[in-house]
């Protein structure tokens, strides 16, 4: 268990940020994100200090023959609430990931399979749009070009709103899709994938970059099947020389393109020092839960079967329909929850 000074030192944090906040003097923003992030923590150390405190109070009834039973009893009912105490306490002093609260950039990419694998990243598109919209959570496109049985070939999008990236952070992997697909006439099962990326929208203090190592290009929206193919040149493509990435975005304002895509170049150049880090921090990054390899399979949706399966975890669902429909919560508490408990195992 955390020793007790420890526990002594968070409450006293948290009076601190609390008196600070009273008096208005600091970083309010920045106070505010603290006190929010200990305030459950220190409600849970103070609630498991207090059973403690009346335990070693019933402990000294014990010398009174009036109270010696009645204390017992009330001895052994607290400790055994201690276990569920302590163990809700360690996982409200897990490390947090500092950007969980964060807005996030979605990503979405056919793999192997052709046409059906732009079908099938369509239809990831659409699980997470309604899973945003069953949240609350803003949905916006940023970069979309799709095949032309409606397909997408690639999605970028923007997903606002509180804990966007804690939830969804998971979803980075390859997405495999086993069913028959709608350009198959005979009825044959095929496999195919698509990935997807999720990265922690950046802040300024995130990322600085040089604007001599951009090269911004306008041009003409095209493509196959593409929303925006018939508006002016005010597309805008923004390129990272030092890293080589590229990113695009469509919209009608040629100037809220260039906001947006430089917005979503930081999210990536900030996902790649968070990558750089992990990787650093641990060797077997890769085998954890939520490394965010985009290499790695970690699901598969069996539509003749109606099963989905997430190999992270061997979790397997028969309610592909509702999962199709946006309904992710049970696998991604179950991620947490495996998450949390890969954390707790390595602190101990």
């Amino acid at each position: 268990m955390v020793p007790r000074d420890k526990l002594n030192e968070i409450i006293q944090r948290f009076e601190y940020i609390e008196a600070r906040m009273t008096e208005g003097g600091g970083d309010i923003a920045q106070l505010g994100r603290e006190y929010a992030e200990l305030r459950p923590v220190v409600e849970e150390i103070r609630t498991y200090q207090k059973t403690l405190s009346d335990i070693e109070a019933a402990r000294e009834m014990l010398a009174d023959p009036d109270m010696r039973d009645l204390a017992r009893d009330e001895i052994d009912t607290l400790e055994d609430l201690l276990p569920a105490m302590e163990a809700a306490l360690q996982k409200a002093l897990l490390p947090r990931d500092a950007a969980d609260a964060r807005p996030a950039i979605l990503e979405i990419r056919p793999g192997t399979g052709g046409e059906e694998a732009a079908l099938f990243a369509a239809d990831l598109m659409r699980m997470y749009q309604r899973y945003a919209e069953a949240r609350r959570w803003s949905f916006e496109v940023i970069e979309e070009q799709l095949s032309e049985l409606g397909g997408v070939r690639e999605l970028v999008a923007r997903i606002g709103g509180q804990g966007v990236f804690a939830r969804l952070k998971y979803e980075s992997g390859v997405h495999r899709v086993q069913r028959v697909p709608e350009t198959e006439s005979g009825g044959r099962i095929h496999t195919s994938a698509a990935t997807v990326a999720v990265l922690p929208e950046a802040q300024d203090v995130d990322i600085r970059i040089d604007p001599n190592d951009l090269r911004i290009d306008t041009m003409r929206a095209s493509g196959s099947g593409g929303q925006h193919v018939n508006t002016t040149d005010s597309a805008v493509r923004i390129t990272h020389v030092p890293t080589g990435l590229v990113v695009t975005s469509s919209q009608k304002s040629q100037h809220r393109n260039r906001e947006i895509a430089l917005d979503v170049l930081k999210s990536r150049l900030f996902d790649m020092e968070r990558s750089r880090v992990d990787s650093e921090r641990s060797a077997s990054r890769a085998a954890q839960v939520g490394s965010g390899d985009r290499s790695e399979r970690i699901r598969t949706y069996n539509f003749p079967q109606g099963r989905m399966t997430d190999h992270r975890i061997n979790l397997t669902l028969y309610k592909l329909d509702q999962v199709m429909q946006g309904d992710l919560d049970e696998v991604i508490d179950a991620l947490t929850a495996d998450a949390q408990a890969t954390l707790l195992a390595e602190l101990s």
